[in-house]
C-alpha cells in the first residue's frame, strides 16, 4: 500500500512525533513537499505533506493559523510537517490549536532530520508500492493466463474477481452475460446491459464507469475486441476505485479475454472455408462426405433435424456478408448458440447473402423467429427465408425452400418468412405479385374493354362458368340468365382471347388472373 503518515511517524530514522489529527494518521500521502510561502495552494494538487519551518509565516497568530490551516485543508493537504528548533523552539500553541480544529495531522519533525530525508522516505515507499503493484499484477496475469488457456474465459472471470476482491463478469456480442464471478454476481451484471448496449456503440476499444442501483459499487465496462467491432465486454465491480495492481489485472483480464474472443482472421477463414465446403457438399446430395469433412465441428449438427436458413440485407443497406447488418445478424445467431452449446454453421454466399444451418427447435432458429417473426421489412436491416425441418439428405430441397420462403417476404414487406406458411396456407397471397399482376390484366384486359362498350358483361360470366366448373345450368343460374346466353357469352370469351375454353390450362390462367385481379396487394 502507498506510503501513509502513520508509517512515517513509525520510521525509526524520521523521528517525528504526531501533535494533532492523530485520527487521520492512514491517509496515503501522495509526496512531500516543501513550501515557506505564506499561501503555497495556488502550487498543489492535493494529497501532500508540507513541510515548513515557518520562516514567513506568523506562526503564534491564532487567527493567521485559522486562515493557513484551512487552506491547506481545503486544498487537499494531508498532513502539515512543522520544523522545530530552527524558527521556533516548539510548534506554536496557535498552529497545534488551528491544526486540532480542522482535524490536520501536524508532525513535529526535529532539528536533526532533514527534509530531505522525509522527502526521501516518501519517495522510497511509494516506489516499493509501485513496485509491489507491477509485481502484483504481474503475477495476476500469469495466473489468469494459466487460467485461460488450461479453463477458458469463465476462469479468467474468476481470477480476476478474486485479484480485486469484487466481482466481474463477461458479455458476448449481443449484450448477454456469459460469465460472472462469483455466482451471485451473474444477477448484478444483468442490471448493467443497457450500459453494456451503449458501450457497444462506441468504437472499440471503449470504456465506461457506472454506479450499482443497490449496493454503489464501482463498475467499469470495458469493450473487448481488436478492431473498431465490439466483441463483448468486460465488467469489473469493486467498492473503491481500482488500484495500480488491480488496474494491471484488468488490463491483463482484457487482453486474455479478447484473444479468446476474437479468433484470428486466418482461422475465420479457415472456419468459413470448410462451413462452405460443408454446405456444397450437403446441396450436391453428398452427406456422408459433408458428415466426414465436418467432424466433430459441425457433426453433431448433421445428425438431427436442422433448418436452413438465408438471409439478406433489406432495402438499400450494404449487403456484403463480411459486415454490416448481415455481419451483425450472424454474430447474433452465434451468440444465441454459444450460451445454449449448440453448434451452427455460418456461411456467406457469392451473392452476398448469409447461408445459416441451425438446429430444429434449438436456440438459434428460436432467437431469429423471436427477433424477426413480427417485423416488417422496412423495420429490420435483413430479410430471412427460413426452411422446414430436414435432413442432409433433403438439404438441397431445404434451400430452395428457404430461397422461396425470402423471396415471399420480400414481397410481402416482411422480415421473415417461415416455410410452413407457404405449405399449409393459400397460394393466393403469393399472387400479389407485380410481374402476376401485370400478366392478368393482359390476359383479361380485352374481356374488360369488351364489356366496357356495354354489349356484355363478359368477365363476370367467365368467372361464374369457372366457379361452377363449366357447369352451365348452374353457372347460368348464378348470374340470373338462361344457360344459352351464357354458351353464347364463353364463345365471344374464346373468340376475342382466341384461345378454347376446352384446354385446361387456358381455364387454369383465367381463374388465377381472375383471383389475382381481384386479391388486394400486400407490397
Amino acid at each position: 500500500m502507498p506510503p501513509t503518515l502513520a508509517s512515517l511517524v513509525q520510521h525509526s530514522a524520521l523521528k517525528l512525533t504526531v501533535r494533532a489529527g492523530e485520527d487521520r494518521l492512514e491517509t496515503p500521502v501522495r509526496w512531500a513537499h516543501v513550501s515557506e510561502l505564506a499561501d503555497p495552494v495556488p502550487y498543489l494538487e492535493g494529497g501532500e505533506l508540507l513541510l515548513v519551518t515557518a520562516m514567513t509565516l506568523d506562526a503564534e497568530d491564532p487567527e493567521a493559523m485559522r486562515r493557513y490551516v484551512r487552506r491547506l485543508v481545503a486544498a487537499g493537504v494531508v498532513g502539515l510537517g512543522f520544523a522545530v528548533g530552527v524558527n521556533y523552539e516548539d510548534v506554536p500553541d496557535a498552529l497545534v490549536d488551528a491544526a486540532k480544529e480542522e482535524r490536520l495531522p501536524l508532525l513535529a519533525v526535529p532539528r536533526r532530520t532533514p527534509f530531505i530525508a522525509i522527502s526521501k522516505a516518501v519517495s522510497a515507499a511509494i516506489a516499493a508500492d509501485q513496485y509491489r503493484a507491477v509485481t502484483a499484477g504481474f503475477e495476476a496475469q500469469r495466473e489468469m493466463t494459466r487460467a485461460a488457456l488450461a479453463e477458458g474465459p469463465a476462469a479468467v472471470v474468476a481470477r480476476l474477481a478474486a485479484h480485486v476482491e469484487g466481482w466481474a463478469a463477461l458479455y458476448d456480442a449481443s449484450g448477454a452475460v456469459v460469465a460472472a464471478a462469483p455466482e451471485w454476481a451473474a444477477r448484478r451484471a444483468a442490471r448493467f446491459t443497457a450500459d453494456v448496449e451503449r458501450l457497444r456503440e462506441r468504437p472499440a476499444p471503449a470504456s465506461a464507469v457506472v454506479g450499482g442501483a443497490e449496493d454503489d459499487d464501482r463498475v467499469e465496462l470495458q469493450s473487448l475486441g481488436s478492431g473498431r467491432r465490439v466483441r463483448g465486454a468486460l465488467a469489473v465491480g469493486t467498492g473503491a476505485p481500482l488500484g495500480t495492481a488491480e488496474r494491471y489485472a484488468v488490463h491483463s483480464a482484457v487482453a486474455l479475454l479478447t484473444l479468446s474472443t476474437e479468433r484470428s482472421r486466418s482461422f475465420q477463414a479457415a472456419e468459413q472455408r470448410l462451413g462452405a465446403a460443408v454446405l456444397r457438399m450437403l446441396l450436391a446430395g453428398q452427406p456422408d462426405h459433408a458428415r466426414a469433412v465436418a467432424g466433430d465441428l459441425y457433426g453433431g449438427l448433421l445428425d438431427a433435424p436442422f433448418r436452413l436458413l438465408i438471409a439478406e440485407a433489406s432495402g438499400e443497406t450494404d449487403g456484403d456478408a463480411g459486415g454490416g447488418p448481415l455481419a451483425e445478424f450472424a454474430e447474433s445467431l452465434e451468440s444465441a448458440a454459444a450460451r445454449a452449446g449448440e453448434a451452427v454453421l455460418v456461411v456467406p454466399d457469392t451473392d452476398g447473402r448469409l447461408v445459416v444451418l441451425a438446429a430444429d427447435g434449438g436456440a438459434v432458429v428460436a432467437s431469429c423467429t423471436a427477433a424477426y417473426a413480427d417485423k416488417a421489412a422496412e423495420d429490420a436491416e435483413t430479410v430471412v427465408g427460413l426452411s422446414a425441418p430436414t435432413g442432409p439428405i433433403a438439404a438441397a430441397g431445404a434451400y430452395k425452400q428457404a430461397e422461396q420462403a425470402m423471396s415471399v417476404a420480400r414481397r410481402r414487406g416482411r422480415a421473415l418468412v417461415e416455410h410452413e406458411e407457404l405449405a399449409t396456407g393459400s397460394i393466393l397471397p403469393l399472387l400479389a405479385d407485380d410481374a402476376v399482376r401485370a400478366f392478368a390484366d393482359g390476359m383479361l384486359r380485352a374481356l374488360h374493354e369488351h364489356d366496357a362498350t356495354g354489349r356484355g358483361d363478359l368477365v363476370a360470366s367467365l368467372r361464374a362458368w369457372l366457379s361452377r366448373h363449366g357447369q352451365w345450368d348452374a353457372a347460368a343460374a348464378d348470374l340470373g340468365v338462361h344457360r344459352h346466353t351464357l354458351r353464347y357469352r364463353m364463345r365471344r370469351v374464346e373468340e376475342i382471347l382466341g384461345r378454347s375454353l376446352d384446354d385446361p390450362d387456358v381455364r387454369m390462367e383465367l381463374w388465377l388472373s381472375l383471383k389475382t385481379t381481384s386479391t388486394p396487394s400486400t407490397t
